[in-house]
């Protein structure tokens, strides 16, 4: 398929962020644009804006006759669409062009120097890191990353047509798979999605392959725990980067005024990097951010200003408030290791504070396969309220719920609450520092969290 021969593309799924980044790339190339979706959502609203064309009935008398008749339609959909979607059936029937997100985004870097970037944790950050520091310089990027960037509002970047592509490289579903990386990075490994691996070991395998598709005179950066985890099974030239033992590090590393501060040490010496973006991981983050942007000729000079004035993304130790008295952050970690990390961050920049975790398990399986992790990693914080489990695309599974989590934090001051509960648990509560912590739809807690206070 010819991507620059298409007249219209449709999204099935066009909400989510990934879905919605591809219809905004499609729609600034000239193309007409449609899509359907469940629900009106922020995202959605933003295609609309953009004259997308969104509708939210998986109905064909919904769709525009341009899709419709137009057998040169490629439709895009994604995995999340169920077999029994009507909208789905007809375009199978009708013999039309239907690719996964995956398989379109892996079209696209095929023309292009791309820079990917994989890993179970830091990979929304890291892309941005990337994408913020390559926008930032004279050589621009587009950019496709799971998150709304802070800087920009959005979760796309459009640069030169022939430039650098920056894509966030997906291991659910296997969908790195499809991408063509000149310079991949993998920030972490560690098991995930066994819903859909079965166990770490074909996860690994995955990660391998999605590491062995970049090009052969291309670069590869992967953590140093990564590359330990790998060993003799990683055939390819690499280099490593971390706080220790890796080839490219950080030295110096301290706060000041509630930023991270460090020298990058790799083939050249940056000093005095200024991360408003708190943690260690993510002077990590920061670490392959300023790898792949050195390779791609970037200097020293911008790359330090970029990285003082990176945001970070919505979502990621984002600072709702921030005041003497109250300090609230909400956070998309659901992973055991990435609460370590946002906890550990937390109590290097208040240590004298008391930190309260409002955490959602994300999926039955997770819980499932994790739930041991979880409870040790939270039982970090002061205070844990723990909220029933979002089950996104999954039924229940008997004997499955937040209670396994919940019954094994060793911190005794923890309860159960249900999202409608808020207003009487602050009003109950001496918060210091407040985190929302999942995937699910612990976000929409923010506003009333947010206005309660203020």
């Amino acid at each position: 398929m010819n991507l620059t021969q298409l007249h219209s593309v449709y999204f099935l799924g066009i909400g989510g962020i990934g879905m919605s980044a591809l219809a905004k790339w499609f729609k600034h190339r000239g193309l007409a644009v449609g899509g359907f979706d469940r629900l009106s959502t922020p995202l959605t609203r933003s295609l609309e804006a953009l004259d997308i064309e969104v509708h939210y009935e998986d109905q064909i008398s919904q769709l525009s006759q341009k899709y419709k008749e137009d057998p040169q339609t490629l439709v895009v959909y994604t995995p999340a669409m169920p077999a029994s979607s009507q909208l789905l059936k007809f375009f199978k029937v009708g013999g039309f062009q239907i690719k996964k997100r995956s398989e379109v985004l892996g079209m696209i870097t095929r023309d292009h120097f791309s820079i990917a970037i994989a890993g179970t944790h830091g990979k929304t950050t890291t892309s941005s890191m990337v994408a913020h520091v390559m926008h930032s310089s004279t050589q621009g990027c587009s950019a496709f990353v799971g998150g709304i960037m802070t800087n920009y509002d959005s979760n796309l970047l459009i640069g030169a047509e022939e430039g650098v592509v920056v894509v966030e490289a997906d291991e659910f579903d296997r969908s790195f798979l499809q991408l063509s990386p000149d310079f991949s990075v993998v920030t972490s490994l560690d098991p995930d999605h066994l819903d859909i691996y079965g166990d770490a070991d074909e996860m690994t395998k995955s990660y391998l392959a999605f590491i062995h598709k970049t090009d052969p005179e291309g670069q590869i950066l992967l953590h140093k725990d990564v590359s330990s985890k790998l060993g003799a099974d990683l055939l390819r030239k690499h280099r490593t980067y971390g706080l220790e033992g890796a080839q490219i590090t950080a030295n110096n590393i301290r706060v000041e005024a509630s930023k991270f501060v460090f020298d990058y040490v790799g083939a050249v010496e940056i000093k005095n990097l200024h991360l408003a973006l708190p943690g260690f991981h993510n002077v990590e983050n920061a670490l392959a951010a300023i790898t792949a942007a050195l390779d791609r000729g970037v200097g020293p000079d911008f790359i330090k200003e970029a990285i003082e004035s990176y945001r970070g993304v919505k979502r990621r130790f984002e600072f709702i408030l921030d005041r003497s008295d109250l300090v609230y952050i909400d956070d998309y970690a659901h992973h055991p290791n990435e609460i370590a990390a946002l906890l550990k961050s937390a109590k290097k920049l208040y240590p004298e504070k008391k930190i309260t975790v409002v955490f959602q398990p994300h999926l039955f399986s997770r819980t499932r396969d994790f739930y041991q992790e979880f409870a040790e990693k939270l039982s970090l914080a002061d205070e844990v309220i723990m909220l029933d489990i979002y089950p996104a695309r999954e039924q229940p599974i008997p004997g499955v719920d937040a209670h396994l989590i919940l019954d094994r934090i060793t911190q005794v001051n923890k309860k159960m609450a249900s999202l409608n509960d808020f207003p009487t648990i602050l009003n109950a509560s001496n918060v210091e520092v407040l985190l929302t912590v999942g995937a699910g739809s612990i976000d929409t807690l923010v506003p009333i969290i947010k206005s309660f206070y203020t």
